[in-house]
């Protein structure tokens, strides 16, 4: 039962995120950032992820604190869900086009958090989203996810394009992560015998 909830309360957000590693990408998510929304959407659908997120942040003052605290929720969410991550792949990647827009993920489920974010986004905003929200997204879900995550955009003019492929690229390197390796299903995928 590779499933779990995490619920994150402070004076800024209440979040409550749950996820199913081994499900078939059924989402369900309300932050009450539209763009985000969509966003996240992708992240499940392409990840086989079923997720199922509800956020109630302080959208008076911006969208930051209700973006970064999603993040840190998921990221924590994955590591409740993945126990001891034996018999995982743990590492996965993905080339992603999607229109002028190319980007490459490549992570390592480590423990080890560490972003490397190589991602120029043009505008400022998309509608009224802050593009600047979508590096603090995936700082969150990596630092509280362990998560060794390089995300490199190497084309691309549209910054709605080039968020959502990174956020599709993400998702399907999660995929690929996450998944049951049928040839070590009982091992734990590194050296140490640890993760």
């Amino acid at each position: 039962m590779r499933k779990a909830t995490i619920t994150r309360k402070t004076a800024e957000t209440g979040i409550e995120v749950t996820v199913d590693l081994d499900g078939t990408g059924v989402y369900d998510n309300q932050t009450g950032v539209g763009f985000f929304d969509h966003m996240l959407d992708q992240l499940s659908r392409h990840s086989l992820i079923d997720m199922t997120i509800r956020a109630d942040g302080d959208l008076h003052v911006d969208d930051h604190h209700t973006v970064e605290d999603t993040g840190i929720a998921i990221g924590q969410a994955l590591v409740k869900a993945l126990g001891d991550k034996r018999g995982i792949r743990r590492y996965g990647s993905c080339l992603l086009a999607m229109d002028d827009a190319l980007v490459r993920c490549a992570l390592d489920l480590s423990a080890r958090p560490f972003l490397v974010w190589n991602v120029d986004l043009p505008s400022e905003k998309i509608g009224s989203f802050d593009t600047e929200l979508v590096r603090e997204f995936f700082q969150a879900l990596s630092t509280h996810g362990g998560i060794t995550l390089h995300i490199d955009a190497l084309h691309g003019v549209n910054s709605h394009h080039i968020t959502e492929a990174a956020f599709k690229s993400v998702a399907r390197a999660l995929r690929e992560a996450v998944e049951p390796d049928p040839r070590k299903s009982d091992d734990i995928p590194s050296t140490k015998g640890a993760l």
